[in-house]
């Protein structure tokens, strides 16, 4: 039976995380917060999950490393120095990291990858993200995540063609750029909305996240499969076998 420890136990999804592992018959080996010692928890678990902040996760990487532990990484917000942590990391372990544990959301990116391959480059990419007021980084980790589809299916990166706000731009949309909008407000758990706009027709392709659990339920399904697998970078997409 697989034994998962928790970084970020104490906030809201850590707590969901958790409760859902319970259900499932997956044992909860321990947890950890800022400022606590990771290391312990690294040794007690089969497999890491961590929904903490970006400045924990080196010490997270480095105990997990330490310990030998495959980890499972949903914490947003994150910087190329993080990502490049992230990769140092995947040489000793198995390392998935992603902007939504969502399986709903896993499969939108595949669809919008698919959509983005095989319309041209007149079709206009938009992104559009809402989350709860209290939400401290935008654009959301799940948007630029399926930007980074989009910009994958048109064989570019999305840190070329990215464009997070048109406020004080002037002239028309440049051709093959994937444009951002985050709004924040209540008690928004997470929309997003991909749009592709062409001459005369619209395909929007669109999740709704209505209850937090959603996210738990993914992590906890990621987090036993990639237990015992070997060192390297892992994507939600290969846990369902996409």
């Amino acid at each position: 039976m697989t034994s998962i420890g928790i970084y970020g136990s104490n906030g809201r999804m850590g707590r969901a995380i958790a409760t859902i592992a319970a259900s499932e018959g997956v044992i909860v080996a321990g947890g950890g917060d800022a400022g606590s010692d990771p290391l312990p928890v690294a040794y007690a678990a089969d497999v890491l999950v961590d929904f903490s902040t970006p400045a924990a996760l080196e010490s997270h990487l480095a105990a997990a490393a330490a310990a030998r532990t495959p980890i499972v990484i949903g914490t947003t917000g994150l910087l190329n120095t993080h990502h490049a942590l992230i990769e140092q990391a995947a040489d000793v372990i198995p390392v998935l990291q992603t902007g939504n544990t969502s399986l709903g959301v896993t499969l939108l990116g595949v669809l919008v990858r698919e959509a983005a391959a095989r319309l041209g480059a007149d079709w206009d990419i938009e992104i559009a993200e809402m989350h709860h007021r209290h939400k401290v980084d935008a654009p959301s980790g799940t948007a630029l995540l399926l930007g980074e589809a989009a910009a994958a299916g048109r064989g570019t990166r999305l840190a070329e063609v990215r464009v997070d706000s048109r406020a004080g731009l002037v002239g028309a949309r440049t051709e093959g750029t994937i444009g951002f909008a985050s709004l924040r407000g209540g008690s928004v758990v997470g929309d997003h909305n991909v749009v592709f706009a062409g001459e005369g027709e619209r395909i929007e392709i669109a999740h709704r996240a209505d209850d937090r659990t959603i996210f738990a339920r993914g992590a906890v399904k990621a987090a036993v499969w990639l237990a015992g697998r070997a060192p390297g970078r892992y994507a939600m997409a290969e846990v369902l076998g996409l």
